[in-house]
């Protein structure tokens, strides 16, 4: 199993952050890759539960993934599951990810994106080009 950790620093603070990570309408900002869309989605991590999103690149293809919300700490983490689908809408191997915030002394928040678990080393990295790409969009976002 292989894994990838991503850390960021935003000058805003853990809450403001929180929401961008948990609420549906900042998760429809800046979830997935850049030159992506959303045209199906259920984006919401303020509760346990499922998630799902379809993202659209350029092209028209689209790559669909899901999971659980399995757990919440407000303003500090969430956490959750993800799997993609292959063609014909079948799960593959179930990763999870932790996202965790922690106040920094200027008023800011250190983001740090855990991804375990995924199957494989070449899959780290793709998910890190891709994690990677969507942080960029949150960090405009958060500005």
């Amino acid at each position: 199993m292989a894994e990838l950790k991503i850390e960021r620093i935003f000058a805003a603070p853990p809450a403001r952050v929180f929401a961008f990570v948990t609420q549906p309408e900042y998760l429809a900002a800046w979830w997935g890759p850049e030159g992506m869309t959303l045209p199906d989605a259920k984006l919401d991590f303020t509760a346990p539960g499922p998630w799902h999103s379809v993202m659209q690149n350029a092209e028209g293809q689209k790559f669909t993934v899901s999971g659980q919300v399995t757990s919440i700490k407000k303003d500090h983490s969430v956490g959750f599951t993800w799997a993609w689908h292959d063609e014909n809408g079948t799960r593959g191997d179930e990763s999870h990810v932790l996202i965790s915030l922690t106040p920094t002394a200027d008023g800011g928040t250190a983001f740090t994106l855990h991804h375990r678990q995924l199957a494989t080393e070449e899959s780290a990295t793709n998910h890190n080009g891709g994690w990677t790409s969507s942080l960029r969009k949150l960090e405009r976002l958060a500005a």
